[in-house]
């Protein structure tokens, strides 16, 4: 059963009858997400849910004009229903403006045109739309080097484009992941061991180019799963999803066939959340992921967190109502 403080919350959601947004989801395709594992579409759910008006971002559909920031977009309807999904109406052109909430749910990699995009959201943030999560706060934290704004929390960690300071990190701690900060769904990670004869070569293209490198020492508690604490509003979901390496796997990214099996927070976990929630509230960041792998936090995940359509059909939970929840509660107290 849901705990008390989730069941409260989804109560007052019932009876809550806020005026009708309009929100605009920035996304990758509609038409080739997987809506079984898909958290922006449970956000879409409970947006439509509530009453609020749906709309699409055509892909590149952000543009600035004359100085006001302006979507491509396109009416949205959803259905819980893999045989068809979504609906849309006819693309228009739309500025934006106050009572408009803004989901910017577009998958990483952080490159130079997602950052372009954060650019004009942060102007359509500046003609009264509410953007989660903030625009700032997307070009600030890398979510590799944000877990490193809580050096309390993390395993022994370096960030070098030297391959030997890389390598010597390595040989001190006797086994190592090493990845890049750019990554997302387990790719280019490596588990590396002191004198493994593979260790070079695997620098030399982690490095290319004067790329900078992250190495943390490699947490055995892996093989109990990689979990993602969600936090909303600077506060933790009360379960987390434990992605669990299969087979002769190290990696438990759900992308690389790790087994997601949810779990109910730890003590640790809700540490964790303590030391993080606060900043990332302080920022604007509304919807939040940490990666904590046993008792360290290893990634703080700003862009498109993930797990709520696992936790909510394992818990009986609606995580994206707290969300909305939280959303509405912030736009009411700016009025």
């Amino acid at each position: 059963m849901p705990p008390l403080l989730t069941s409260c919350s989804l109560f007052r959601s019932a009876l809550a009858t806020p005026m009708p947004l309009d929100v605009i989801v920035v996304m990758d395709p509609i038409g080739s997400i997987k809506i079984a594992k898909d958290t922006t579409f449970a956000m879409l759910l409970e947006a439509q849910r509530r009453g609020h008006r749906l709309h699409y971002v055509l892909p590149g559909g952000l543009s600035l004009r004359a100085g006001v920031a302006m979507a491509r977009t396109a009416p949205l309807t959803v259905q819980d229903d893999k045989a068809g999904w979504f609906q849309l109406g006819e693309p228009t052109d739309q500025a934006f403006g106050p009572g408009q909430v803004v989901l910017m749910r577009k998958d990483p990699p952080v490159d130079s045109e997602y950052l372009y995009d954060t650019h004009i959201l942060s102007v359509a943030q500046a003609a009264g739309a509410f953007i989660v999560n903030d625009p700032q706060g997307l070009r600030d934290f890398n979510e590799k080097l944000a877990a490193l704004l809580f050096p309390q929390c993390c395993p022994p960690t370096l960030v070098s484009r030297s391959a030997a300071e890389l390598k010597a990190f390595v040989q001190e701690h006797g086994e190592a992941v090493l990845k890049p900060l750019d990554g997302m769904g387990g790719r280019s990670i490596f588990r590396v061991k002191a004198g493994d004869p593979n260790t070079n070569v695997i620098l030399e293209t982690l490095i290319a180019d004067g790329r900078l490198t992250l190495a943390q020492r490699f947490i055995p508690g892996i093989k109990d799963g990689d979990k993602r604490v969600l936090l909303i509003d600077g506060e933790p979901v009360d379960y987390a999803l434990a992605r669990i390496p299969q087979g002769d796997e190290f990696r438990g990214n759900l992308a690389a066939g790790g087994r997601g099996e949810g779990r109910p927070l730890s003590d640790r976990d809700r540490w964790i959340a303590s030391q993080v929630g606060p900043a990332m509230k302080s920022r604007g960041m509304i919807f939040v992921g940490l990666d904590v792998i046993g008792d360290y936090l290893t990634e703080v995940n700003v862009t498109s967190p993930t797990c709520v359509r696992e936790l909510d059909a394992q818990f009986g939970l609606n995580i994206a109502a707290l969300l909305f929840d939280a959303i509405e509660r912030k736009l009411a107290a700016a009025q």
